[in-house]
């Protein structure tokens, strides 16, 4: 054996599973398509008031608490530069009525905050220098899997170039289009909502206080989260013609835009980096394992981010199957097909639950049907009235993502 087990893929939750094995003893190699930084520099450290169009990444994550956690224990989390990082301690919800919300505090619930608002770029670069000498890891990069075939005790995964390794198992971390999946002929359904996240930052000009919003409307669901300072990131899942179309404006335009659809919440908006737009669909795998492979984060999932619940399903995974790998007692083999399976079960319900209440969330508020309006917004004027339902959403919350509205 060349070594124990494979991740494919080189993203967030392909960094974090390779380096969560690392207390399991097992020789791991990384696959990663992308090449190193010829010379890896520190991101810059932004003042309060800083406007570079340059200085901000429009792609953030809301990290929950509990994976806060796991990325600490993996030594990722201390590593970050705080300066960069906003807290979210309280979150309002509001309905297309103008009038409709529901509103989350972490005071109330008796924790400091309910999630952190993170640049994927800085965490990217954590989970990279966390992986930086890690004892038994190879990390092949530039590198593309090219075929992989089974045999009963291992699987040969041939590279690119013609190379090949020896593994026990393989674990997919390679994406919603995963090509580990594919290999390992692992069913998939997939639904597009014919929408896209239109993704960009502001500076406000009033303070956010270290809350974030949502507003569902007609076009779609429109989310400001904090970053430090006196800016927000927008999320926008709208249609893909109305995407198409915030993409195309110009700052002012855009920025007025959105200042419109909040009803003015945080004042005057300033643009302070460029739209970017990501299609938006909901994958759902017929099994999260299979002889030698296991499938993590959106190669195991895709939901709508209306929850901000991707990346956090995605470190879930990765928490329970180095959990199931590090205790796998006196089963020698990593890739046991009955030992996978124990992922599995771990994470099926939680998984299928999620994807339920996302879709089932995202249909409800597109829908035009006369009537469902008025019912949208009572439901979220009940669920803010009852405080033992928002309790258990806040307690969800802490453990995956931000709240979601039942």
């Amino acid at each position: 054996m060349d070594c124990d087990v494979v991740v494919v893929g080189g993203g967030l939750v392909g960094l974090a599973q390779a380096r969560a094995l690392a207390p399991s003893g097992l020789a791991v190699t990384l696959i990663d398509s992308a090449s190193p930084p010829p010379e890896p520099s520190p991101l810059p450290s932004l003042a309060p008031e800083e406007e570079s169009v340059g200085g901000w990444d429009a792609r953030v994550y809301a990290i929950s608490p509990g994976n806060a956690a796991l990325l600490s224990e993996l030594g990722v989390w201390p590593s970050l530069d705080f300066s960069r990082v906003a807290s979210v301690e309280r979150m309002e919800v509001y309905g297309d009525d103008g009038a409709s919300r529901i509103v989350f505090s972490a005071y109330e619930a008796g924790r400091a905050e309910l999630a952190f608002i993170v640049e994927g770029r800085q965490l990217q670069r954590a989970l990279e220098s966390a992986l930086a000498g890690q004892a038994g890891l190879d990390w092949r990069r530039p590198a593309l899997p090219a075929d992989l075939v089974w045999a009963s005790d291992r699987v040969v995964l041939s590279l690119e170039g013609g190379e090949a390794i020896e593994a026990r198992l393989v674990i997919g971390a390679d994406g919603a289009d995963s090509w580990v999946r594919r290999q390992a002929d692992i069913g998939v359904s997939e639904k597009s909502y014919r929408q896209r996240a239109v993704v960009a930052n502001f500076r406000c000009e009033r303070p956010h206080r270290n809350t974030a919003f949502q507003w569902f409307r007609d076009d779609g669901v429109l989310a400001l989260l904090p970053l430090p300072g006196n800016h927000v990131s927008l999320v926008w899942s709208t249609w893909d013609e109305h995407a198409a179309e915030l993409a195309c404006l110009g700052p002012e335009a855009l920025a007025g835009r959105v200042e419109q659809a909040c009803r003015g919440a945080l004042g005057q908006l300033a643009q302070v980096t460029p739209p970017l737009a990501f299609p938006l669909r909901l994958v759902k795998v017929k099994a999260l394992v299979a002889p030698r492979v296991a499938l993590v984060g959106d190669a195991a999932h895709v939901i709508h981010p209306l929850a901000g619940q991707g990346v956090n399903l995605g470190f879930q995974d990765v928490r329970l199957l180095a959990g199931v790998l590090r205790e796998r007692g006196p089963v020698a083999d990593c890739g046991d097909y009955f030992l996978l399976r124990r992922y599995e079960r771990a994470r099926r319900e939680d998984v299928a639950l999620m994807q339920l209440a996302t879709d089932g969330l995202a249909r409800l508020f597109s829908a035009r049907t006369c009537g469902v309006g008025w019912l949208r917004n009572a439901g979220l004027r009940l669920t803010n009235a009852i405080a033992p339902v928002k309790t258990l959403l806040v307690q969800h919350a802490l453990k995956d993502g931000c709240p979601t509205v039942p």
